[in-house]
C-alpha cells in the first residue's frame, strides 16, 4: 500500500515540477515575481520521503544520504564559525546547495516506479511541452525575443529542450526509432545558439549511435577510439568557451560582458589556496546568496568593483557553478567527486545485474549535461537542476528495483548475490 501511495503522488509531483518548475518557471517569475516553485516542489518531495520513512517498519535511511547530510551540517557549522556571511545568508545558501542532493537521495530512497500507462502519459506531456519549445524557437527566428519571453534566456531554453527530450527517452522502449526521435527532439536546442549545448548534442549523438547497443558496450581499442573522437567533437564545438577560460585567462583578452564569469574563475584558485582545505564557507563566493547577502570575499580579493559582481549589481555573481566550489575548498571538491563516483558505482553494479543499458545511457547523459552546463551556468543548484536530479534518482532507483525483482525469482537465488546486495542495500 505504501509503495502504491508513493508511486501515485510522486508521479503527480514529477509532472508538476516538469511543467511549472522547468518549462514555465521563468515565465511565472517574470510575470508574477513568484520564484518559489522549486522550493515548494522540494518541500513536497521531502514530505513524501518522510511519509515513506514513517510507513516502513525499520525506518531505514540510505547511508550515503546520511553522510551527505552530515557533510552539509559540518559546512553549516564551519561557515558560522568563520563568519563566512550573515547567518541568514548561510542558511539560505545551505538550502540552495543541498536541494539537488535531497532531490536525488529522496527519490532514490522512496524508489517510485511508473507503470506503462503513466510512462505513456509522461511521454505525451513531454512531447506537448517540447512542441511549445519548438514553436517558440521557430518563432524566435522571425521575431527575435520570443525565447526570452518564455524562458528569459537561451541557456534556459536549451536546458528545457534537453530535459523534455530526456523524459521522452526515459519513457521510451529504447528502440532504434525512439533513439533517433530523441536526437530529433534534442536538435531543437540548436536554436538556442549555445555552444555548450552543441557539446552536449555531440555527446548524445555518439552515445545513441555507438553505445546504446549492449553489443558495443565493451572496453576495446575500437570503443576507446570512438570515445576519443567523441571528446574531440565535444571540445571542437565548445572551443570558444575553452579558449575563453584558458587562453584568455593568460592573455587577458576578455570581453566586457563576460568579465564577471572570467574573474570568478580566475579568483577561485586563490580562494582554494587561502582557505585550504574547507574553503571560504557557505554564501561567500559565486553564489546567489553571496550576492544578496553581499560577501566580504569580493572586497578581500579586490573584485567588488567588477561589473556584474558589485554590491549594487550582482546579476552575474552566480554565472557558473564550478567557481562556487571554492566555498567548499579542496575537501568539498573531493566530496563532490565522491558523490558522482557513488552514482556511477551504483549504476554500474545494477547494470551488471540487470543488463539495463537504457538506464545507464540516461545516467551518462544526465552527468554529461550537468558537467557541461556547469561551465557557464549554475544549473545544478537551480530549478532545472532540481528536476534533473529527481530524474537521476528515479532512473537509478528503477535499476535498483529491477535488481531486487530479479533476486526474488527462483533462477536468481545464489547465496553470494544475496549477501552482496544486502551489504550495499543501504549504501
Amino acid at each position: 500500500m505504501t509503495q502504491t501511495y508513493i508511486n501515485k503522488y510522486f508521479y503527480a509531483l514529477f509532472l508538476f515540477t516538469l511543467t511549472f518548475g522547468v518549462l514555465l518557471y521563468n515565465f511565472i517569475v517574470d510575470n508574477t515575481g513568484f520564484d518559489y516553485t522549486d522550493e515548494i516542489c522540494a518541500l513536497c518531495l521531502f514530505l513524501l520521503f518522510f511519509t515513506y520513512l514513517f510507513r516502513t517498519k525499520d525506518w531505514e535511511i540510505n547511508k550515503a544520504f546520511l553522510v551527505t547530510l552530515g557533510v552539509f551540517v559540518f559546512y553549516l557549522c564551519y561557515s558560522l564559525y568563520i563568519h563566512s556571511n550573515a547567518p541568514a545568508g548561510i542558511l539560505n545558501d545551505l538550502f540552495i546547495q543541498t536541494k539537488p542532493y535531497l532531490a536525488f537521495f529522496c527519490v532514490y530512497s522512496i524508489a517510485p516506479r511508473f507503470d506503462r500507462h503513466q510512462k505513456e502519459v509522461l511521454k505525451s506531456v513531454s512531447l506537448i511541452l517540447w512542441s511549445v519549445l519548438f514553436a517558440v524557437g521557430v518563432l524566435d527566428l522571425f521575431y527575435p525575443g520570443m525565447i526570452w519571453l518564455l524562458m528569459s534566456h537561451e541557456t534556459f531554453y536549451a536546458a528545457a529542450v534537453t530535459i523534455t527530450s530526456l523524459c521522452y527517452l526515459y519513457c521510451s522502449r529504447f528502440t532504434a526509432l525512439e533513439k533517433m526521435t530523441f536526437l530529433l527532439l534534442l536538435s531543437v536546442g540548436i536554436l538556442s545558439g549555445r555552444s555548450k549545448f552543441y557539446g552536449f548534442y555531440a555527446l548524445s549523438v555518439f552515445m545513441m549511435l555507438f553505445f546504446s547497443d549492449g553489443r558495443h558496450f565493451k572496453w576495446n581499442i575500437r570503443n576507446i577510439l570512438i570515445i576519443a573522437c567523441m571528446f574531440a567533437a565535444v571540445v571542437l564545438v565548445a572551443w570558444d568557451k575553452i579558449t575563453f577560460y584558458f587562453y584568455q585567462a593568460v592573455t587577458g583578452e576578455v570581453e566586457e560582458d563576460m568579465i564577471a564569469r572570467y574573474v570568478l574563475y580566475v579568483t577561485s584558485p586563490e580562494i582554494l589556496r587561502d582557505y585550504f582545505p574547507f574553503g571560504s564557507g557557505l554564501a561567500s563566493y559565486a553564489t546567489y546568496s553571496s550576492g544578496v547577502y553581499y560577501s566580504h570575499i569580493y572586497g578581500d580579493y579586490g573584485i567588488d568593483g567588477v561589473w556584474g559582481i558589485t554590491k549594487g549589481y550582482y546579476s552575474f555573481i552566480a554565472d557558473a557553478y564550478y567557481p562556487s566550489l571554492a566555498q567548499f575548498g579542496v575537501a568539498g571538491i573531493l566530496l563532490c567527486l565522491l558523490f558522482w563516483f557513488y552514482v556511477c558505482r551504483r549504476a554500474f553494479y545494477f547494470y551488471k545485474k540487470t543488463g539495463d543499458l537504457h538506464m545507464v545511457i540516461i545516467i551518462a547523459l544526465i552527468m554529461g549535461f550537468l558537467g557541461i552546463d556547469g561551465t557557464t551556468d549554475s544549473t545544478f543548484i537551480s530549478n532545472r537542476g532540481f528536476f534533473v536530479m529527481m530524474l537521476l534518482g528515479l532512473v537509478v532507483s528503477q535499476m535498483k528495483s529491477q535488481h531486487q525483482e530479479m533476486k526474488h525469482k527462483p533462477e536468481h537465488e545464489p547465496e553470494e548475490v544475496n549477501t552482496e546486495h544486502e551489504s550495499i542495500a543501504n549504501q
